[in-house]
């Protein structure tokens, strides 16, 4: 049994939905168990982000995908608090060898979005995770229209939704749906396969 934890702060509903279909695509393999851990502005005390729980089931996870909506160009403020105070196990390196990935969504089709997959394919490189790309070319290169990958996102996955200030229900874009549950396959496949990789040598 394999695990896969996807951690993430939501604002509005729409990066919890991808974090959803992220899950639902990672649960399609067999032997696979995904846990969806959501940060909370209530986690974070005096400025310091806190919560054993999930650190605890991040430590023991074989893959941590992370997520958070682009806000003025980066992560949110919540989500950077969690980066932050996850520096514990930073200095032992306890997450080393992992599989990461990321992912984010914006109201704007760009939205500086690249800026925040960075920031958080570096913050796991600094704990020495192997870290696993979109692996989608965009249908539209190949000419269909069932939207996978259309914001052509390699690094980590991208989700646009646009800016509704109704309070209605968060939506998710049908191909960034799409594109999210394909991700999910493919982190949970390379969970596996560096798991038998490491059982070979």
């Amino acid at each position: 049994m394999s695990t896969v934890a996807i951690v993430y702060f939501s604002g509005t509903g729409h990066t919890h939905l991808m974090a959803q279909a992220i899950a639902e695509g990672a649960s399609k393999l067999v032997g696979t168990e995904v846990e969806l851990l959501q940060i909370t502005g209530e986690q974070i005390v005096n400025g310091r982000w806190q919560d054993a729980t999930i650190m605890e089931k991040l430590n023991r996870a074989d893959a941590i995908v992370f997520g958070s909506p682009t806000y003025m160009g980066g992560v949110a403020a919540q989500f950077k608090a969690f980066l932050d105070a996850a520096s514990q196990v930073w200095f032992t390196q306890q997450w080393k060898d992992k599989i990461a990935g990321g992912f984010t969504h914006s109201s704007s089709l760009s939205g500086d979005k690249q800026g925040t997959l960075l920031y958080l394919a570096i913050n796991a490189a600094q704990h020495s995770m192997i870290w696993v790309g979109a692996g989608d070319f965009p249908s539209h290169y190949l000419g269909k229209t069932d939207g996978l990958n259309r914001l052509g996102s390699f690094l980590g996955i991208m989700g646009q939704s646009p800016m509704d200030m109704s309070g209605a229900e968060a939506t998710l874009d049908p191909g960034d749906r799409l594109t999210a549950e394909n991700y999910g396959q493919r982190i949970g496949t390379t969970v596996k396969r560096w798991s038998n990789q490491l059982v070979a040598i």
